[in-house]
């Protein structure tokens, strides 16, 4: 049996029969996944779930951090709503966490915790290290756009029937 160079260079472009592209960004997917799990049951723990652990984690956000007024305004009314915010913080951790995991609407979720991971990190400005967020925010956004959820997820069962989806 003859190899050609074109051969073993496909063949090494693929894992499981996906591009390598699409296989890096399933370990993101799931790295990610199980980073927000893994910060709902260190919240759950520390009970940051609870009115009286989250209000006094916003105010010091407020109170040293850098963000802009406007976005330490929105921070004040999810404080004095605590009661409200801090269980929807901890099934929206959760959620986003679980859903990328398995690859369930992955470009939706993906982008949903984009947008939340990049309010942490306004929140985080002046309080901590710049890149510690910037770039689990940055690499949900190509979880996003490529289409993650497609490689090793549930999402790649749910194309075989709808490709043209945008959910997945």
């Amino acid at each position: 049996m003859t190899t050609s160079a074109t051969s073993v260079q496909r063949d090494a472009t693929t894992c499981a029969h996906h591009p390598q592209a699409a296989c890096g960004l399933t370990v993101v997917r799931i790295t990610i996944g199980a980073m927000l799990v893994s910060v709902f049951f260190e919240n759950l723990g520390k009970g940051l779930y609870t009115p009286g652990g989250y209000a006094p984690l916003i105010h010091f956000y407020i109170d040293k951090g850098h963000a802009p007024a406007v976005w330490k305004a929105f921070e004040a009314l999810a404080a004095s709503h605590a009661a409200m915010a801090a269980p929807a913080q901890a099934v929206l951790e959760i959620s986003l966490g679980v859903l990328l995991v398995i690859g369930l609407f992955t470009r939706p979720v993906a982008f949903i915790a984009f947008l939340y991971l990049g309010s942490l990190w306004v929140s985080e400005w002046g309080t901590a290290w710049v890149w510690e967020l910037l770039v689990p925010v940055l690499a949900v956004l190509g979880v996003s756009i490529g289409r993650a959820g497609r490689t090793f997820g549930i999402d790649a069962l749910l194309a075989r029937r709808n490709p043209s989806s945008p959910w997945w």
